[in-house]
């Protein structure tokens, strides 16, 4: 089978599109043929060498995707072959085929098309469970949302709107800024300009009730728009490392920092078709939309991770095999 995969840590270039053996699947395995696959900022950070990688190269990204059974292991029940599934948390999906553990296969109901769940399922349920689990948004909370035109940020505001909450986005041009305003951000401010004082305009001086925080480098900036008591919720680094944070300044203002990750959250099938079925519904009914990603072939995934880096992407990037 074709597949894109890398031999050692660097930039894009380090990426190339070649034969590799398709996988043997277990008995409590899944093969699908992949039909999408969802490009994320993890996987740039393994490309780079900053997360770990077990075994030998050549090694293949992706953990994000949907396609059609076409082989189920020997105790593999209820899925058939020619089923539509999708998963959040499979490695090696940069491939035409995946072997997809029985237990993180989730049906995708036939209204939901293949791009659609690549594009939503593991920046959607990254979005649910950081409002629900890491901060429970409460009916009229003031959320303030960095990179609110990225993929997770656009399903951050919707959400945050459905539970009741009122958002502010920061994004980094005018185009994000509409983006986010689509989305259903009450107010966008642009990194460029001092948005900080923006914020407690906005909010007379109080700061917001918690801050989603997926830049890294602005998480001192975070805490000076949170107000007393509030929280940040420190959830990715796109921008950079953070600076150390002094619980001294937790105490005296009552605020909270908290971290979260997915995998502590998805941690059963019953999780993953709870949480997967209530975002799919979210979209049936329109009250969760998905923008329209940026395909890119399998094949040139040198340029999709270029123009993920390049900051310049609204929503979801996939790859087509």
């Amino acid at each position: 089978m074709k597949a894109l995969m890398f031999r050692k840590f660097g930039g894009p270039e380090v990426l190339e599109y070649g034969e590799v053996a398709a996988p043997v699947i277990g008995p409590d395995e899944i093969l699908v043929r992949m039909q999408a696959i969802g490009l994320n900022y993890a996987d740039i950070y393994r490309r780079k060498g900053n997360y770990h990688l077990a075994g030998e190269p050549p090694y293949i990204l992706g953990y994000e995707g949907a396609g059609i059974v076409e082989e189920m292991g020997a105790d593999v029940r209820g899925i058939r072959i020619g089923d539509r599934i999708a998963f959040a948390d499979v490695p090696f999906a940069n491939a035409e085929l995946t072997a997809v553990p029985f237990e993180k296969a989730i049906p995708l109901p036939e209204s939901i098309s293949y791009t659609e769940a690549a594009s939503v399922l593991l920046q959607g349920l990254t979005a649910h469970y950081l409002t629900h689990d890491s901060y429970a948004v409460k009916k009229n909370d003031v959320v303030l949302v960095h990179a609110a035109a990225g993929g997770v940020g656009q399903l951050l505001v919707q959400i945050v709107k459905l539970l009741g909450g009122n958002v502010i986005g920061i994004t980094s041009s005018d185009e994000k800024a509409a983006a986010a305003k689509e989305a259903g951000a009450a107010k966008v401010f642009l990194y460029k300009d001092d948005w900080k004082r923006h914020v407690l305009e906005e909010t007379n001086g109080k700061g917001v009730n918690v801050v989603y925080e997926s830049v890294g480098s602005t998480l001192q900036d975070s805490f000076a728009a949170t107000r007393i008591g509030g929280t940040v919720v420190f959830y990715g680094m796109a921008g950079g490392d953070p600076a150390p944070v002094d619980p001294r300044m937790l105490m005296d203002t009552s605020k909270t920092l908290t971290g979260g990750d997915l995998w502590n959250v998805l941690t059963s099938r019953a999780e993953r078709i709870t949480r997967s079925g209530e975002l799919f519904r979210w979209m049936e009914e329109g009250k969760v939309k998905v923008t329209d990603p940026a395909l890119f072939a399998l094949r040139d995934g040198q340029e999709a991770h270029k123009y993920l880096e390049s900051r310049k992407s609204t929503g979801k990037i996939l790859l087509i095999p």
